[in-house]
């Protein structure tokens, strides 16, 4: 029985720390990062890895999660949530290659009612722009048949 004792000590410290990894929000940190900035919404740290491997670790960590979308920017690459996890957004920096740095933002209801209102506002001035032009032509086609019905009574 000692023995079994002994062995799941051991175990237990031997386990690797990937599957003791640290998270903010349900989202995963990559361990032995220097914190930059931390609240209660965000999350700044820096990781002494380059941007692939980061990215690598970020892709590998949520391959399981469906409603994710990575997005390559200039100076960036942007992983954004788009179902209901905690946090919106992991920011991996593309500078440095030595140090990455790493930025992850809680949802929250700004950048929701904010999207909301965008496509609210987007049908209707859509839903505009279509009454416009079907008046335009509205007004070209009843002018042109009462041209025509004009030629036809002339003639």
């Amino acid at each position: 029985m000692k023995k079994y004792v002994i062995l799941l000590i051991g175990l237990a410290f031997l386990i690797p720390a990937s599957v003791m990894a640290e998270d903010f929000l349900e989202a995963p940190v990559i361990p032995g990062g220097k914190v930059l900035l931390k609240t209660d919404s965000r999350l700044e740290f820096t990781v002494p890895k380059g941007h692939r491997e980061v990215l690598r670790y970020y892709k590998d960590a949520l391959k399981k999660l469906k409603d994710i979308r990575i997005r390559e920017w200039k100076n960036d690459t942007y992983i954004e949530d788009d179902g209901n996890l905690p946090w919106h957004s992991i920011t991996i920096s593309k500078g440095d290659t030595s140090e990455t740095k790493i930025i992850i933002v809680k949802d929250n209801w700004t950048w929701i009612l904010g999207t909301l209102v965008l496509r609210f506002v987007g049908v209707f001035i859509v839903l505009l722009l279509l009454f416009l032009a079907m008046g335009i032509s509205g007004l070209i086609i009843s002018k042109s048949v009462a041209r025509a019905e004009a030629k036809k009574a002339s003639a």
